[in-house]
């Protein structure tokens, strides 16, 4: 009897404590979701922006918008000359692939923040930064020296760009904004070596 009595009273036992776990993982994921919908910068899609930021974000997303435009359009104009080796021109289409997609993302932060999306002086003067005569002198270059010019101009708009991102990094507020910043200096610093190694090939 007593052995009878035991079993459906371990058996009990452990419905209980089952149900007690289950009870303390339910409300914890509430909270979870509870806290991600409250906090758009965590949300798993990133289809959701979050308005807290500092006055470092904006100057991030500012400065690094035209600072990237410029970027692009270095890429296109290798991109569209003839006779360039295949690692340059797959290393430019790499470049605006990626930097296309990260302007519009930091125009919609701006526009989120209720913050100007443009600079005054549209990114000129910012380090790296080609300026207009060294563009057209890169669009009338051909062959060797059209692939040098773009590979040592690239090289320190990248250095430039990193260094921009570095500061977000460390004076920044938005989370999605500093995780954009620590992508930008990972991705840029591994083309900064290729960049390196292609010119050292020219």
């Amino acid at each position: 009897m007593k052995r009878k009595l035991l079993l459906p009273a371990i058996g009990i036992a452990a419905a209980i404590t089952l149900a007690g776990c289950a009870g303390n993982e339910n409300p914890a994921a509430s909270d979870a979701a509870s806290s991600s919908s409250q906090q758009p910068a965590s949300s798993a899609a990133g289809s959701q922006v979050s308005a807290e930021h500092n006055d470092a974000d904006t100057m991030f997303a500012q400065m690094m918008t035209p600072h990237h435009k410029q970027a692009v359009q270095m890429s296109e104009i290798m991109l569209a000359k003839d006779g360039i080796d295949s690692g340059i021109t797959d290393l430019a289409t790499m470049i605006k692939d990626a930097q296309g997609p990260e302007i519009q993302t930091m125009t919609g932060w701006l526009k989120t923040w209720g913050e100007p999306t443009e600079m005054g002086m549209e990114g000129h003067g910012m380090e790296g930064m080609m300026t207009d005569d060294q563009l057209k002198e890169l669009e009338s270059a051909q062959g060797t020296d059209a692939s040098r010019m773009f590979l040592e101009s690239m090289i320190e708009h990248h250095k430039g760009a990193v260094g921009m991102a570095e500061d977000e990094i460390s004076d920044g507020q938005n989370p999605q904004a500093i995780a954009l910043a620590e992508q930008i200096v990972k991705t840029q610093q591994a083309e900064i070596k290729k960049m390196q190694d292609l010119l050292a090939g020219l």
